[in-house]
């Protein structure tokens, strides 16, 4: 009786590592992407949050602290309790603004992510990205403009 061997020659295996490696390195920066994208997109969301309790007391006192908008600062961010995030203007515009930092992927960090209010009371999305030298204008929501 014969034996036949049985197995994969070192050839084949080199193959598949290389196959492996290349799709790790096409696979791994788009999933950084992603990450960084979702994280922004988080803290947009969470930063929209705010404009409902904004507007309220725009309406009433016009007096807009970290208090009377309910605000609690996000790990995404550097914000904290004592820092007002929201401005309001003499003309009834104003902005909430945050800073991204803490637990935010590094290359976020210095990003200040802001939704302005005009004197007719509409919102826009406003991203400033000029203190982090590796974003990319993929990262930011569709519905925000970059300046």
């Amino acid at each position: 009786m014969q034996r036949k061997n049985a197995g994969f020659t070192l050839i084949e295996l080199m193959i598949v590592v290389a196959i492996i490696g290349i799709l790790a390195a096409v696979a791994i920066p788009s999933y950084q992407g992603y990450v960084l994208k979702a994280q922004v997109n988080r803290a947009v969301g969470e930063l929209s949050t705010y404009k409902t309790s904004f507007e309220t007391q725009m309406s009433g006192s016009g007096s807009v602290t970290n208090n009377a908008l309910g605000y609690t600062p996000s790990n995404l961010t550097t914000g904290d309790a004592a820092t007002d995030i929201a401005v309001v203007n003499a003309d009834g515009s104003g902005h909430i603004q945050v800073t991204m930092g803490g637990n935010a992927h590094p290359n976020l960090a210095g990003v200040l992510l802001k939704f302005v209010r005009s004197a007719g009371g509409t919102w826009q999305c406003e991203i400033d990205p000029s203190a982090a030298p590796r974003w990319s204008d993929v990262f930011s929501p569709d519905s925000c403009t970059v300046i």
